[in-house]
């Protein structure tokens, strides 16, 4: 596989041939998106909370 400098796009639609992309459009890349967000507002949360409750 052969490295390209540069010119890296964020996201990959499914029809494009390319190999310099950072996140691929599909399923999993947007389950796995949520599934982090919804453990960074639970810290978030629980950081909070352990403040107020302290």
């Amino acid at each position: 596989m052969k490295k390209e400098k540069g010119n890296f796009d964020f996201v990959k639609e499914p029809e494009e041939e390319k190999s310099n992309y950072i996140f691929q459009k599909d399923k999993i890349t947007k389950n796995v998106t949520y599934f982090v967000i919804a453990v960074l507002v639970l810290l978030i949360l629980a950081v909070i909370l352990s403040g107020v409750l302290i």
